[in-house]
């Protein structure tokens, strides 16, 4: 059952990029980062939220108690594997998967692999805009309602940043996946499957 406060959530965000569209600013594009490893395509399809003066504190705080986030923003991010590879310490076969980050207060974060592809908006919003309501989105509606489809939680390492990154923005090469925003950034080794 969605309750009005995650109903409230996604209708802000939609309005928000409803109202930037509407004032002639373009959203920020969609990043998309590519890699080949043991010559087989690996792609990170993921939204690019700014923090906007914001702090990653400040974002933190808003996480569900399950310190769940989305790893991006809008559409669910995706991780394509055409073979199978080695992230961290998780085989993970060629697939499609959505991707959300594991944001402990305390301790290592994990990138989490789902099978599940996303939830269309409109199942998410009643009054989803025509032109996204079959978009994919991730479970803003409780990650709970898809843990039993996860494929891996792999536990990233904090890396040092040259400087703050505004712009949520993931680094895929043939040894590492590299998520960086605001003063933080975290990385996990790729590297084909055994």
């Amino acid at each position: 059952m969605r309750t009005k406060t995650q109903i409230a959530m996604v209708a802000a965000l939609v309005a928000v990029a409803g109202m930037a569209a509407a004032q002639g600013q373009k959203p920020q594009p969609r990043g998309n980062a590519t890699a080949t490893v043991n010559g087989k395509k690996v792609t990170l399809d993921y939204g690019r939220p700014a923090l906007k003066g914001r702090s990653m504190a400040e974002l933190l705080k808003q996480l569900p108690p399950d310190r769940i986030w989305r790893a991006g923003e809008n559409e669910v991010t995706m991780l394509t594997t055409e073979g199978d590879v080695t992230i961290g310490n998780a085989k993970v076969p060629a697939g499609k998967y959505s991707v959300y980050v594991h944001a402990p207060e305390k301790g290592d974060w994990s990138l989490v692999l789902n099978k599940d592809a996303g939830i269309p908006l409109i199942k998410l919003w009643d009054k989803a805009p025509p032109e996204l309501a079959n978009k994919l989105w991730p479970r803003l509606d409780g990650y709970d309602k898809v843990k039993a489809t996860e494929v891996a939680r792999i536990p990233m390492r904090s890396v040092a940043v040259k400087a703050p990154v505004d712009v949520f923005t993931a680094d895929l090469s043939s040894s590492a996946l590299t998520l960086s925003w605001g003063d933080k950034s975290w990385a996990v080794d790729v590297k084909p499957a055994k």
